[in-house]
């Protein structure tokens, strides 16, 4: 609905929802000066040690060759203000000028290690988020008129910031009833409504007074490393074993997925195959108030901690024991806890992984088996594979396994869902295609060196059948070599819309290969100490420095074109639902540029220009009786007409009519989709059965059954 407002919330949960602040008019922050009444959090010894060497890294080593100078610092300083205040919801008119004093000094302190700018900016904003959330309780309790026909402007990125704490409370007053009013048109009593959004706003403040200075650092870091391009990332020590867990798709722990729900941290899910999973002692809705390390080690009591910090006691290494003292779901918290030993394991995300459908579809007077290939990443377990793990996990060894079954049932085609796959591991990409194909080049590499070809020399073809690739805006990077291999090759159709564009490629590198011997000694004396007073956070397998993923060079296609901006353009097109001008690689101020180079010596395994051509025309053919093909391009045009919108009604009959206006669109556009699917129409407010039905893959599928007859004959 209110799109832009949907961001705001996203992006403020990906800040972890932190906060903000007054200004205290003071001499130079380097001083390290407090913020009245702010959290006044401050860096650490190894987090300006790691910024020097970071800095040296990149100006030595990035594949753009970039000076961190005063055009940089600008950038640098920019992205901070906006990661922190993107909807300029909080900061004040004053703060910002006192802030822009600092603007063009944010090289020169990063290179000295120098890191009491950003967070006295970031105290600063923690005092200012507080004020206006604390201002919203405050108002709670106020009668508000839903009659009056005025508007809440969610979105003020291109206003100006706020010119007093007067204007700022005006706009938060009607924060405040346009959350009211969402409780109410939800049908909540008046009561209850109220008492729900205290405890939402009293949430915000609780969480945000929980953030510490690995927030921080890992906020400037990336304002640092997205102003030299969008893809180089520096992740703080927690951040780079999520990384890292997310790529291999495994990780070392018990089995369960947690969440946070009123300072408690609460079982959201049993991952099936792990330790809990196993055990059956653990259940969904379970409470966790306590965690110990080993059999007999002592409990630390875990409520009101931030999610990561409990996460990270209870992963730890597999074969090793963690105790959680538990209440069980459905108890008071009063109720005796109960105490669960587990021991931890190898956790393999089987969701997350590559995973198999097939689908029938009839062209002409003949039915065809489909079989369909989701792949959400191109991940690879990288640990197991360096330890000679015969078994580790990866997207080919995965998806050769599907393609095996897949023939064993005897499908007629393989489609490969690339849509909202991001990338991931090069070597996947080049590896996977090699299942398609013979042997050859499948993509191109330029580094600062030169060009090199990388092949696949596996002789061996897993499949060798009809073959469509479907991608999306979204699909990027790996993604992209592998379709681009397929298209170049002429080995299959691909399907959908203009690639992401992210030709580049990026090298993750353990920090703590660039900390000499002598910080090493002293940061680990420091830590050492720290530990003593403080055992919240387990450090056993998060890298110790963190991780920078850089770029140091780029990929091109073995017909030497480059994927960077321009991405990969589909055999057969679909409109684009997500503007290029605000998605993906052209729309990065500082992405790199497209180029070509020479082309790789490869021969097309077919000219599918003339099939293309057929099978365009019979899609098209299909596309002018297709309501659900109006129905995408009328949804394009309202996401194009709400991704300009920074406001909404917050007058009570107007929302609901602009609601209820939606909601029978919606009804009426379904209800038509479904009769022509032979399905029962839906009575308003009656809930959409469970239904996969997706209409790129249903027109994929299509195209693909048009397709099977060409590569058969």
């Amino acid at each position: 609905m209110e799109f832009k407002l949907f961001k705001e919330m996203l992006r403020r949960l990906f800040l972890g929802v932190f906060v903000m602040a007054t200004l205290a008019c003071t001499a130079d922050p380097r001083v390290r000066v407090e913020v009245a009444g702010s959290l006044n959090l401050k860096p650490d010894a190894q987090q300006e040690i790691v910024t020097r060497e970071l800095i040296d890294l990149i100006e030595n080593y990035h594949f753009k060759k970039v000076a961190v100078s005063d055009s940089i610092s600008a950038i640098i300083y920019d992205n901070y203000i906006k990661s922190l205040d993107a909807g300029r919801n909080y900061f004040l008119k004053s703060d910002i000028e006192d802030f822009n004093q600092y603007r063009l000094s944010f090289d020169d302190d990063l290179k000295a290690g120098d890191l009491s700018v950003p967070f006295y900016i970031f105290n600063v904003y923690i005092k200012r988020y507080n004020e206006r959330i604390k201002f919203a309780l405050s108002q709670i309790n106020k009668p508000f008129d839903f009659t009056v026909d005025e508007q809440y402007i969610y979105d003020r990125e291109k206003l100006p910031w706020f010119s007093s704490e007067e204007e700022a409370n005006q706009l938060w007053t009607k924060r405040v009833k346009y959350d009211l009013l969402n409780l109410k048109l939800a049908g909540g009593d008046a009561a209850k409504n109220l008492q729900t959004l205290q405890q939402r706003y009293e949430n915000l403040v609780t969480q945000s007074n929980k953030s510490n200075n690995q927030d921080v650092y890992q906020l400037l870091m990336n304002a640092f490393t997205e102003s030299i391009d969008p893809h180089t990332n520096y992740f703080v020590p927690n951040r780079a074993q999520e990384f890292n867990e997310e790529m291999a798709r495994t990780y070392d722990g018990i089995g369960a997925r947690l969440q946070l729900e009123n300072e408690m941290v609460k079982i959201s899910e049993i991952i099936p195959g792990g330790p809990a999973f196993k055990a059956k002692t653990l259940n969904v809705n379970d409470k966790i108030i306590a965690v110990a390390q080993g059999k007999d080690g002592e409990f630390v009591d875990v409520i009101g901690w931030r999610l990561d910090n409990t996460v990270s006691k209870i992963k730890g290494p597999k074969g090793t024991f963690v105790r959680l003292k538990v209440i069980q779901a459905g108890q008071e918290l009063s109720a005796k806890p109960v105490i669960i030993e587990l021991m931890r394991d190898k956790i393999v995300l089987e969701d997350q992984s590559a995973k198999k459908t097939i689908k029938t579809v009839k062209s002409g007077a003949k039915t065809y088996k489909i079989g369909i290939i989701e792949i959400p990443a191109f991940y690879a377990d990288f640990n197991a594979y360096r330890a000679g793990d015969p078994n580790y996990k990866s997207t080919t060894r995965d998806v050769k396994l599907l393609l095996d079954t897949l023939k064993a049932q005897q499908v007629d085609g393989v489609i490969i869902d690339l849509r909202s796959n991001g990338g991931g591991s090069l070597m996947e990409a080049i590896e996977l295609t090699g299942l398609f194909i013979k042997t050859g080049p499948v993509v191109q590499v330029r580094d600062r060196d030169g060009v090199e070809v990388n092949e696949d020399d596996n002789p061996g073809i897993a499949y060798s059948g009809p073959l469509g690739v479907m991608v999306d805006r979204f699909s990027a990077s790996a993604s992209e070599i592998f379709a681009g291999a397929i298209q170049d090759y002429g080995r299959g159709i691909i399907m959908g819309t203009q690639t992401y564009g992210k030709g580049t490629v990026q090298q993750p590198i353990d920090v703590s290969r660039l900390i000499s011997p002598t910080d090493r000694l002293m940061l680990l004396t420091k830590q050492q100490e720290e530990d003593a007073k403080n055992s919240t956070v387990s450090r056993q397998s998060a890298p110790q420095y963190g991780q920078i993923n850089m770029t140091m060079a780029k990929f091109y296609r073995v017909n030497g074109s480059s994927t960077q901006h321009k991405g990969v353009m589909p055999d057969i097109q679909f409109p684009m639902i997500f503007p290029a001008d605000k998605y993906g690689e052209s729309s990065e101020p500082s992405a790199l540029p497209w180029d070509v180079i020479k082309p790789s010596k490869y021969v097309p395994l077919a000219n599918l220009s003339e099939v293309k051509t057929k099978l365009l025309k019979l899609h098209e053919q299909r596309m002018k009786n297709s309501d659900d093909y109006n129905y995408l391009l009328d949804d394009i045009k309202e996401f194009r007409k709400r991704e300009d919108e920074n406001s909404v009604s917050i007058s009570e009959a107007k929302l609901k009519a602009e609601r209820e206006s939606q909601e029978t669109k919606n009804l009426d556009r379904e209800n038509k989709r479904r009769a022509s699917r032979g399905l029962p129409a839906l009575k308003k407010g009656e809930a959409k059965p469970k239904d996969d039905y997706d209409f790129i893959e249903d027109e994929s599928l299509k195209i693909m059954a048009d397709f099977i007859p060409y590569v058969k004959a």
